[in-house]
């Protein structure tokens, strides 16, 4: 349960904080790519267990579900115990569930497996923000966030080609089983080159009643809305989720007011900055993964165009996005993140609007794909910057599953309301016209948020408590 010291050699190197990027860019485009890979391997394991779409749904939904709902707890924890200890046995754990994953013989078995995988997920990325943070010079922090950002969006952007081949080399079980050696080089990375943890917060007793409220809560609204528009919102299964995630989290609100030691510190959420950049994470996540959902259902429905090259003009999203963020990191050391996340929010918002006005056609969507990924890019490593630059260094694990949960929560919203408002039209076109005006209007809605930051100054000069 002690974390080792680097070895000399590296922590006396000059590029020490960006072997630690790259450790935590191992961990970020592991995550991304999984879940894209899955999703392709849904009809597969529909075809292979002889289930139901709804059955096999689980598949994602079950680590989907378990990574939102624990990544807030596991950032307080990590903030007691050490910030590094989890990070790595985090690998640990996402390798073993991804072992069994690929040996599970029932689908109920691989529902089962990919909640421990869940369980290593969520141990990787409520700490990855935070090592980052914590380790680079605080006049490199947005350079070093924008950098993992493009991890996640290139893993993002090559899950269905690299799924795609694993499919087709070895079938759905190999899309789990290459984690294993992935996650063990990035195991040994991260034991060997990121540092012992500093800035630890007091040790006290954890927040055991507040985790038994919240994670239900967080399990039950997820699942309601992520069912609500194929079982009828008005449908007993859902009325009860969502009846039961209200109860939930109003009894959480109501025990975290009183606790000792909350799972979520109130002072945090009272800090302006905070509360909104986790804000703009959700909204630019619903944005990011409502575009990935519908572009897809109108280039093979509305326009006819092949599974093949529908999947290859999709990456132009996330590409661009991956290619922006690194360059907008570096820029919002210098100028401030409320600049660039304003800005990236409108330039999404333009581009989704150009395409609505100018009408649906293939070239005009696709440019607004390119277009609108390049404002996401801007957006957001100068919003994890400023969210984790008004954070107090002993609160930075929290802070980090904060920004990660706001994330999943805008996942899995982004796929359920474009999906209702998809559905509600009469035909393609009109389905993808009604999501981008909605997309816009939450990425207007977004930048307009943004400028409530206050965070005019550069990212890496602001207060590191």
């Amino acid at each position: 349960m002690a974390e080792p010291r680097r070895p000399a050699v590296i922590a006396g190197h000059r590029s020490a904080p960006w072997f630690v990027v790259a450790t935590v860019c191992v961990g970020a485009f592991m995550g991304q790519l999984d879940a894209s890979i899955v999703t392709l391997a849904l009809p597969s394991l529909q075809h292979t267990f002889h289930a139901s779409v709804g059955a096999v749904t689980w598949v994602g939904l079950s680590y989907l579900l378990v990574l939102v709902a624990s990544v807030a707890g596991v950032g307080r924890l990590a903030d007691m115990v050490g910030r590094k200890l989890l990070y790595c046995y985090g690998f640990a754990v996402f390798i073993a569930g991804s072992a069994l994953c690929g040996l599970a013989p029932s689908l109920g078995a691989l529902d089962g497996f990919r909640v421990l995988q869940g369980v290593g997920a969520a141990m990787l990325q409520a700490n990855s923000v935070a090592i980052v943070y914590l380790a680079v010079p605080e006049h490199s922090v947005g350079r070093a966030l924008g950098v993992q950002g493009a991890a996640q969006a290139l893993g993002l952007a090559f899950g269905p080609a690299v799924g795609g081949l694993l499919l087709a080399a070895g079938g759905w079980r190999l899309i789990f089983l290459v984690n294993v050696p992935a996650g063990l080089a990035g195991m040994v990375a991260g034991w060997l080159l990121i540092p012992r943890s500093r800035h630890l917060g007091a040790r006290s007793r954890f927040d055991w009643r507040g985790l038994s409220l919240f994670v239900p809560a967080v399990a039950a609204l997820t699942a309601a809305v992520s069912f609500g528009d194929d079982r009828g919102w008005a449908s007993p299964p859902i009325l009860g989720g969502l009846v039961a995630g209200g109860i939930l989290a109003t009894g959480f609100v109501a025990w975290e007011r009183r606790a000792a030691a909350p799972l979520l510190d109130r002072t945090l959420f009272g800090r302006r900055a905070f509360s909104v950049g986790v804000t703009g994470s959700f909204l630019a996540n619903l944005v990011l993964f409502g575009v990935l959902f519908v572009a897809p259902f109108y280039l093979e429905r509305g326009l006819g165009v092949g599974a093949a090259r529908a999947g290859l003009e999709l990456t132009v999203m996330p590409l661009c996005l991956g290619l922006v963020a690194p360059v907008a990191g570096r820029l919002s050391d210098r100028v401030g993140s409320r600049s660039l996340t304003v800005t990236g929010m409108l330039v999404v918002a333009g581009a989704l609007g150009a395409a609505v006005a100018l009408g649906p056609g293939h070239a005009v969507f696709v440019v607004a794909l390119a277009v609108a990924g390049v404002g996401l890019g801007l957006f957001i490593p100068a919003n994890n910057a400023a969210v984790m630059s008004c954070t107090p260094k002993a609160e930075s694990g929290v802070a980090s599953g904060v920004l990660n949960m706001a994330r999943g929560m805008g996942t899995a919203l982004g796929l359920v309301l474009t999906g209702l408002v998809y559905a509600l039209a009469a035909s393609p076109r009109g389905g993808l016209r009604s999501s981008l005006i909605f997309l816009a209007a939450v990425a207007g809605a977004a930048g307009a948020i943004a400028l409530l930051s206050g965070s005019a100054g550069s990212a890496g000069g602001l207060t590191r408590s």
